[in-house]
C-alpha cells in the first residue's frame, strides 16, 4: 500500500509525495546539516527549526529560508474533518480541539505550570491527546472534571500569564 504524505511550504505550496517518492531520495545527515541526493542532484540542507510533535520545521536551503510542515494520511483526514490534535487556544485559554471524553486533570486552580506542562488528557476518535501549557502561568480556572464529556471549542482550562 502506497501511503501518502504532503508538505506545505512557507504555508504557500503544497507538494504531494508517496513511500514509493520518498524512497527515491537519499538523505546524508550529520546532525542540523544533510544533503539530500535525488535524481544524481545534490541538495545542502540545513535545520534551522524543528518540532517533531507537530511535524514542522524551519529549513535553510541555497542561502534561502523555508517553513515546512508535513502531514500524512490520518493528520489530513483530521484537518479535513475540522478538528485539530493540538492546543486550539488563545494565550491564556485552552479549549477542547475535539468533541471527546476526559480522562484525566492534572491542575487545579493556583497551580503554576510552565509551557508544555501536561494540563489534561482527551479522548476522542479512541486517542488520548494530552493538552499542553500554551504558556508559562498560573492556573486561574479548570471547567472540567475527569469522567466529563465535552464539545469541540469548549473552554476547559483557563490561565493568567507569566509577564
Amino acid at each position: 500500500m502506497k501511503e501518502k504524505f504532503k508538505a506545505t511550504v512557507n504555508e504557500n505550496f503544497e507538494f504531494s509525495l508517496s513511500s514509493e517518492d520518498l524512497k527515491k531520495i537519499d538523505v546524508i545527515s550529520n546532525n542540523s546539516q544533510a544533503h539530500i541526493i535525488y535524481n544524481n542532484n545534490s541538495v545542502a540542507v540545513e535545520t534551522l527549526e524543528a518540532n517533531f510533535n507537530n511535524r514542522s520545521y524551519t529549513i535553510s536551503l541555497n542561502g534561502n529560508r523555508y517553513r515546512v510542515k508535513l502531514q500524512n494520511e490520518l493528520d489530513a483526514l483530521i484537518s479535513q474533518m475540522g478538528l485539530s490534535l493540538g492546543n486550539a487556544s488563545e494565550d491564556d485559554e485552552v479549549h477542547a480541539p475535539m468533541p471527546g471524553l476526559i480522562l484525566e486533570v492534572n491542575v487545579a486552580a493556583g497551580d503554576t505550570v510552565l509551557k508544555g506542562d501536561f494540563l489534561c488528557v482527551l479522548e476522542a476518535m479512541k486517542m488520548e491527546n494530552t493538552l499542553t501549557a500554551p504558556g508559562d502561568g498560573v492556573i486561574k480556572a479548570v471547567h472540567i472534571a475527569k469522567g466529563e464529556s465535552v464539545d469541540k471549542g469548549m473552554l476547559l482550562i483557563e490561565l493568567e500569564q507569566n509577564d
